[in-house]
């Protein structure tokens, strides 16, 4: 313990240490900004060829083909929305994911809710109503437009149910002050414009 301290005491002995430290300091330093420099640039990436795969519009209820799958919406309690368009009621939705629809009250490509400006006041109308082929050019403009910080977030979807799902969920363009709606009733959607700004 003694030969210890009078090591400490001498000054070689405490530039090497604080020598040694500087050099840990500063080679962890840089390896948490290469760290950091290396994911911006991985999210600043843009694939210019990531492509949305759009749907062709086929009727299940009129063919004899059926699909094996569906994805669909999963979250509301009484409504889901298969990615073909079709609009059910969670105990109209069969085993294999998709809405049957010969079900009186399953609609497909639905737009109940939805105002003109593509904002729906349902989650699951938002996104059959996203999924009409015809919205296929509005969607593309968006991509298109996409702030930074959405084509990061876009260029993750796959195909044209996800883009709808991620679309019409609420977003910052559906809040104003960060806490309060701007359009309560219309709060999810699809469109190109946020919900009209209703007086409080």
């Amino acid at each position: 313990m003694m030969v210890l301290r009078r090591l400490l005491r001498k000054r070689w002995v405490l530039g090497v240490v604080f020598g040694l430290s500087l050099i840990y300091f500063l080679t962890s330093t840089l390896k948490q900004e290469e760290r950091s420099t290396r994911d911006r640039t991985l999210l600043e990436v843009k694939d210019t060829d990531h492509r949305i795969p759009w749907k062709v519009r086929f009727n299940l209820g009129n063919s004899s083909r059926q699909m094996t799958q569906c994805r669909n919406s999963i979250q509301g309690k009484t409504l889901l929305t298969d990615e073909l368009g079709y609009v059910c009621e969670r105990k109209n939705l069969l085993v294999n994911g998709c809405c049957n629809v010969n079900a009186p009250s399953s609609r497909q490509y639905i737009c109940k809710s939805c105002l003109a400006n593509g904002c729906c006041s349902i989650y699951e109308y938002c996104v059959s109503c996203c999924l009409q082929p015809d919205k296929q050019r509005l969607l593309e403009r968006f991509l298109n437009r996409a702030a930074e910080g959405f084509q990061n977030l876009f260029t993750a979807v796959e195909d044209h149910f996800e883009l709808c799902l991620a679309k019409c969920r609420t977003s910052s363009q559906s809040v104003q002050h960060e806490n309060t709606y701007r359009n309560p009733q219309a709060k999810y959607c699809y469109g190109e414009s946020p919900p009209e700004l209703l007086p409080v």
